[in-house]
């Protein structure tokens, strides 16, 4: 049997919760994605918002929806977005990580930040994908996030939809009025990282910090740019890069969407019994 196409990899840059009200240039761009893609079975999403020392995954079936901000409009708290969670492909990814040498876990309990429900809120508005949560290690760098995500590849041919959600820049300090021209830092930095993106240079890109202009300013801590890595790394070395989105929201928060094709993923090795997930 010829091995099934994988589905693309994608990266989001979330931007505020405030998309999830009023969903702008960057919302159009994630529904324009939910329309055009193949219709996954699940998604798989590495978001910003829940850091821990090593990989989680959301085992929970039916997720709440947790707010994960102060100060906004009190129509933001009432959104609740009810997909459901899919613990059996918790239980696969959390195999998949384990036979590739990590130390993995499932959180039964937690639910979904707005990294996660924001944009899937307009790709999905009927939340009626069933979606898993995973963890970033802050600590742990860029590498570990290729790597992870290239433990979690194989599930692109499962029909799981792999996601990173973070920024292309996230320096909230450097925010200026709705509006304001974009800061020539940010686009200076946005631009490399493209380049570096079409290039497929990811070691220069995991030494970012050191190598790009502006890296710290950029990202003063990685956890929203770490998200990138997990999807390059779910990626391959040989995909084709598709920008969709580079808007620059308040002058310093960098909104660029990815979308990888990642036709030369390997089918995993796994047994039927492994992928039990996929059988009902």
């Amino acid at each position: 049997m010829k091995p099934k196409k994988p589905l693309p990899i994608l990266f989001l840059s979330h931007g505020s919760p405030m998309h999830a009200l009023d969903a702008g240039a960057a919302g159009k761009a994630w529904a324009r994605l939910g329309q055009t893609l193949p219709r996954p079975r699940a998604l798989l999403i590495a978001s910003a918002h829940w850091e821990t020392n090593l990989p989680m995954f959301t085992g929970n079936p039916g997720p709440e929806t947790i707010h994960d901000f102060f100060g906004f409009p009190e129509p933001l708290y009432r959104i609740r977005y009810a997909a459901p969670g899919e613990p059996r492909l918790a239980a696969r990814a959390l195999a998949a990580l384990k036979e590739a040498g990590f130390t993995a876990a499932i959180d039964g309990c937690r639910g979904l930040d707005h990294g996660a429900w924001s944009p899937l809120l307009h790709m999905y508005p009927e939340a009626d994908v069933p979606v898993v949560q995973v963890s970033i290690q802050t600590q742990l760098g860029p590498r570990h996030h290729l790597a992870l995500g290239r433990a979690l590849a194989p599930l692109a041919s499962e029909d799981v939809l792999l996601v990173g959600s973070g920024h292309m820049t996230h320096n909230l300090r450097d925010r200026r009025p709705e509006g304001a021209a974009p800061l020539a830092y940010a686009r200076e930095f946005q631009e490399w990282t493209d380049a570096r993106i079409r290039d497929r240079d990811l070691e220069r890109l995991a030494d970012y910090r050191s190598r790009a202009p502006h890296g710290a300013r950029a990202h003063p801590t990685e956890e929203h740019f770490l998200p990138l890595f997990f999807a390059l790394g779910a990626a391959g070395t040989d995909y084709r890069a598709e920008r969709l989105h580079d808007g620059i929201e308040s002058g310093a928060l960098a909104m660029d969407a990815y979308c990888f094709d990642s036709a030369r993923i390997q089918p995993t090795q796994f047994t039927a019994k492994d992928k039990s997930w996929t059988n009902s």
